[in-house]
């Protein structure tokens, strides 16, 4: 038996939400602030119960809007921080969220896909907030995306969601969906001294001399904490290294690029995908996946006779996983992209490796997809390609 992390047992009979509440709290995080929202809200519900008893703070607050600037406000302050949410309640993140953006400050949303627009299906799954996600602020601007497909990523990704936020001062979302977060699986815990936990870069320079938007020779710039006694100032508008507001166009640039290329510069740090298959393999056709098409995806590949079928897991989704989709693609005949929507990955596969390479398997009623599904999708895929058995 191994003593888990968080207490209890090394291996559990886990819920999705519940692994990924765990995750968060052995990462370190102790302040969350959010709404209570289907499928999401067994995170609320576990640490409105965990984060007292280990020192920590919940708040109910009193919209998604103030949740958002709430774990804002408690990340400055020197707490790792985090909230959940899904469909409506992410739309209405968006705005702080772009703060936390702009003012380089590090947390985790989860956002738990279900079926849209509006309220739409409110029980039932998705994956159309990849976009959102992606582009949901206005303005130039990144940050990093992960997706897990099973109850034991939803926890190892939730610890490397808050690592990644760490590292490189920079809100992280951990896109889940509905499939996923109430799925339950058997997961193995580590204990806390088998985790990874990366801490923010905080000065070391006298106080007087802080700059909170200095970056240092990585291109990231060490965080203080409010109510230390380092002071100093966050602005959601253009800001020079002090903080304060500097609109000139030399600086504006500079900040922007700066804000993409902190990431774009450590893509070997941030981007995941998984093989499913032997990578130096030749194929007949390869499955690019992420979340919960991942499982019936790899199902299907296993009924495939005697073609030759790989599946891609894409656990990073931004930064876009291009490298290493294109290499993929190259031992492939043909690329399959199944997702519970309209093609926002598959647009962006067929921009990485050729339209006509690329084929869709699109579904937003609600309903997540079956293997059978898949294969037949594959077979005429297949027949299309002139792929013989």
């Amino acid at each position: 038996m191994i003593e888990a992390a968080d207490g209890g047992a090394g291996s559990l009979f886990l819920q999705g939400n519940e692994a990924i509440a765990k995750g968060a709290i052995a990462a370190g995080g102790r302040f969350y602030a959010g709404y209570p929202i289907t499928p999401s809200s067994e995170i609320a519900e576990i640490c409105s119960v965990r984060l007292p008893e280990i020192g920590g703070v919940y708040i109910q607050m009193e919209d998604e809007l103030a949740s958002m600037a709430a774990i804002i406000g408690a990340s400055l302050a020197g707490v790792k921080s985090f909230t959940a949410t899904s469909g409506p309640g992410f739309s209405l993140m968006q705005e702080n969220l772009g703060f936390a953006v702009m003012g380089e400050v590090p947390c985790v949303v989860i956002d738990v896909q279900r079926s849209g627009p509006s309220t739409g299906l409110a029980t039932k799954p998705a994956q159309a907030d990849v976009m959102q996600a992606r582009w949901g602020r206005h303005g130039d601007q990144t940050l990093i995306v992960l997706t897990p497909a099973t109850v034991q990523e939803c926890f190892e990704l939730t610890v490397t969601s808050f690592n990644l936020a760490e590292r490189f001062r920079v809100p992280v979302i951990l896109l889940a969906d509905e499939i996923v977060a109430h799925m339950r699986e058997n997961v193995v815990l580590p204990n806390a001294s088998g985790i990874k936990i990366v801490q923010r870069k905080k000065p070391d320079c006298l106080p007087e001399e802080y700059l909170p938007f200095q970056p240092d020779a990585e291109g990231i710039a060490p965080l203080a904490e409010y109510g230390s006694e380092y002071v100093f100032h966050v602005t959601s508008s253009m800001h020079g290294t002090r903080g304060y507001s500097q609109n000139d166009p030399v600086n504006a640039e500079a900040k922007i690029k700066r804000l993409y290329s902190k990431l774009m510069n450590y893509l070997d740090e941030i981007v995941i995908v998984k093989h499913h298959y032997n990578s130096s393999d030749e194929l007949d056709l390869l499955i690019i996946t992420f979340g919960c098409t991942t499982r019936p995806a790899r199902a299907a590949a296993l009924r495939t006779g005697s073609f030759r079928v790989g599946v891609l897991q894409l656990v990073t989704l931004w930064p876009f996983p291009e490298e290493l989709i294109a290499a993929a693609a190259r031992s492939a005949q043909v690329v399959l992209v199944p997702e519970m929507n309209l093609g926002q990955i598959g647009y962006e596969v067929q921009r990485v490796v050729g339209r006509e390479k690329v084929f869709s398997l699109l579904k937003s009623n609600g309903e997540g997809f079956s293997p059978i599904e898949i294969s037949a999708r594959m077979e005429e895929v297949a027949g299309l390609a002139g792929i013989e058995r």
